[in-house]
C-alpha cells in the first residue's frame, strides 16, 4: 500500500476543483472510473506487458489479498446508501446523508488501519515489495516532501483550467458529466501511475505493478471518495448524498 500512499493527490485536487465548480456528477464519475481503471485496465495491462517479456512473474499475494479485502469493504460502503435509498428503507434524505458521512468516516478509518497494518505492525509480510524497490536509491525525505509540495501547488493551479476545459468539451460533444468523469478524468488522473506500473511490469517487477494498481484503487475508494464526501458536507449541499447520488 505504501507505493500508492499520496499517489492519488491529483485525483483529490481535481475533485476539489470540480466540487467548487458544482460538478458533482463529474466527481462521482471520476472516482468510479478511477477505481475501474486501476483494477481492470492498469492491472490487466501490467499482466499483459509483463507476460510478453517474461514467462513467469511473481507478486506479493498477501498484499493483493489486503487490497482485495479493502476494496470489498469499500464496495459495500459505497453501494449501501444507494441500495437503501432505492429500497426506501430509510425515510428522508437527511438520514441517508448521515449514513453516507458515517460510512465515509469508517472508510477513512479502514484506510488508516490498512496503512498501519502494512507499514508498521506486519511490515515483514510485505517485505517482497520493499526488496523489489531497493534497486533504485530512495529520495531523502526532505527532498521528497518539498517535491510533493511543489507538485501539489502546480496541480492545484492546473486543475481549475482542466475542470473548465472538461466542462466545455462535454457540452461541445454532448456527453454527460458522469461519462466524461468516468473515462477522461480517470485516465488523465492515473496517467503517471500507469506509466510507472507498465514500466515495472516490463522490468519483471510485477510486485510493484500490482501494488500500484490495487493500492491506488484502494486509496481512491477509502480516502479520495470519503474526502470528497466531507468536502460536499462542509459546502452545505444537503441534497447531494456522498455515496448514492442526488437525493430524491
Amino acid at each position: 500500500m505504501h507505493n500508492a500512499t499520496l499517489g492519488e493527490l491529483i485525483e483529490l485536487v481535481i475533485a476539489t476543483a470540480a466540487l467548487r465548480a458544482g460538478e458533482h456528477e463529474l466527481v462521482k464519475g471520476s472516482i468510479a472510473g478511477a477505481i475501474v481503471t486501476n483494477t481492470l485496465f492498469m492491472l490487466g495491462a501490467s499482466f499483459l506487458l509483463g507476460g510478453l517479456n517474461h514467462h513467469v512473474q511473481e507478486y506479493n499475494r498477501a498484499s493483493a489479498r489486503l487490497h482485495a479485502g479493502l476494496l470489498l469493504l469499500a464496495t459495500i460502503a459505497l453501494l449501501g446508501p444507494s441500495a437503501i435509498a432505492k429500497a426506501d428503507l430509510v425515510p428522508g434524505a437527511a438520514l441517508t446523508q448521515k449514513l453516507s458521512v458515517a460510512l465515509a468516516v469508517l472508510l477513512v478509518v479502514g484506510y488508516g488501519l490498512g496503512l498501519l497494518f502494512s507499514l508498521k505492525t506486519h511490515r515483514e509480510i510485505f517485505a517482497g515489495a520493499e526488496h523489489a524497490e531497493d534497486a533504485e536509491p530512495a529520495w531523502p525525505i526532505g527532498l521528497a516532501l518539498v517535491t510533493l509540495a511543489v507538485v501539489t501547488v502546480l496541480v492545484a493551479l492546473v486543475s481549475e483550467i482542466f475542470v473548465e476545459s472538461v466542462q466545455q468539451a462535454a457540452e461541445t460533444f454532448g456527453m454527460s458529466q458522469a461519462f466524461v468523469g468516468f473515462i477522461v478524468v480517470a485516465l488523465v488522473g492515473g496517467a503517471a501511475e500507469m506509466a510507472v506500473a507498465f514500466s515495472a511490469a516490463r522490468k519483471n517487477r510485477l510486485d510493484l505493478s500490482v501494488g500500484i494498481a490495487l493500492g491506488s484503487a484502494s486509496q481512491i475508494a477509502l480516502f479520495v471518495a470519503p474526502g470528497s464526501c466531507f468536502l460536499v458536507t462542509l459546502s452545505g449541499r444537503p441534497r447531494w448524498t456522498c455515496n448514492s447520488g442526488p437525493a430524491r
